[in-house]
């Protein structure tokens, strides 16, 4: 596995390197303008043979989670375009092909902050990257519910107590606790997880 950065900068044919500019109609800031950003998109595409699928991140993007973040793992490669200032060029949201991500109903600076979250997020679900790819089958989301909770030694600190249970050796009775528990603690903190897991 591999990342390369790119400024869109350098793809400018401006000779002070812009790449933003007023918007038509008036309104606050800047936006990012299309040649720099098709020239970089371009440039970058054919520097390796597979083909790249593109990420444009935005706050209209649809919500990142982690159903999309196993998508994007198994895709050969991934260019994630960062945006800036009050957001792109209509026509670059249209012309290069790009699917639109947010990770979050927020407004951040720029686009670096939410790449350096898919990149995490992706990467650790690529085979191999991980120490034991069991880890990733109880955590949080993957079957649409929070992780059960978790315990480690010591058995009891200041009074609290770790479930008999968990101490039994008796997987499957350890594994329905985990089942309930997981439940319970998604039916209490995130109950739209629950009705996303019944559509």
């Amino acid at each position: 596995m591999s990342f390369h950065l790119h400024n869109i900068r350098d793809y400018s044919n401006d000779k002070h390197r812009c790449v933003d500019d007023k918007p038509y109609g008036g309104g606050a800031g800047m936006v990012m303008t299309p040649e720099p950003v098709f020239n970089a998109v371009e440039a970058v595409e054919i520097l390796d043979d597979a083909a790249a699928t593109k990420i444009l991140l935005t706050p209209q993007g649809e919500t990142f989670n982690q159903e999309i973040a196993g998508e994007l793992s198994k895709k050969a490669r991934l260019m994630i375009i960062c945006g800036r200032y009050e957001g792109f060029d209509e026509r670059i949201r249209s012309g290069i092909g790009a699917i639109e991500i947010s990770i979050g109903d927020y407004v951040l600076t720029g686009g670096e902050i939410p790449a350096m979250v898919v990149i995490d997020s992706v990467t650790r679900l690529v085979p191999g990257v991980l120490g034991g790819d069991n880890s990733l089958q109880d955590e949080s989301f993957v079957n649409k519910t929070l992780e059960y909770p978790q315990y480690t030694r010591p058995a009891e600190f200041r009074g609290m107590k770790v479930p008999e249970v968990l101490k039994s050796g008796h997987h499957s009775k350890i594994e329905e606790w985990k089942t309930e528990n997981a439940i319970l603690r998604t039916q209490e903190r995130r109950p739209d997880l629950l009705k996303d897991k019944t559509k």
